[in-house]
């Protein structure tokens, strides 16, 4: 794995929630999932009634998550592109994702796991420092 492959997978472990993006029926879409990294792939849990795992399962998918809301001077976006495939997680990878929503638009949350194979790997920081955040809020 690359250098910028591993700092991406790192930054990835900092936080729960990302964009999972493909196309389906040749319009493309973006949906929120909860992610784990393991064994240098990421684990996705979604909302099987939203029905994007079928058309995500065997393609190529983008998955993107960032730091923007933490306030911080550093903030990061990782966005990476693999093919997903629909698995069967472990008790202990569950465990990982910790509690599940009860509700996805209004119906009962019904998860569905894929991983994903990190092939292209992109990772985009915007600093702040205290200087330009003062600028700015005057």
């Amino acid at each position: 794995m690359s250098t910028e492959e591993l700092h991406a997978i790192e930054l990835l472990s900092r936080v729960s929630y990302g964009r999972l993006a493909t196309s389906m029926r040749a319009m493309p879409f973006v949906a929120p999932a909860r992610h784990i990294v393991h064994d240098g792939g990421v684990l996705l849990r979604i909302h099987r009634g939203f029905g994007y795992h079928r058309a995500c399962n065997g393609s190529v998918v983008a998955y993107g998550a960032d730091n923007f809301n933490s306030g911080g001077t550093v903030m990061w976006s990782v966005q990476l592109t693999g093919m997903a495939e629909i698995v069967q997680p472990t008790d202990g990878q569950i465990q990982l994702f910790g509690s599940e929503p009860l509700k996805a638009d209004g119906e009962s949350f019904q998860p569905v796991f894929m991983r994903v194979e990190p092939q292209f790997v992109t990772v985009h920081t915007l600093n702040y420092c205290e200087e330009l955040h003062a600028d700015h809020a005057a």
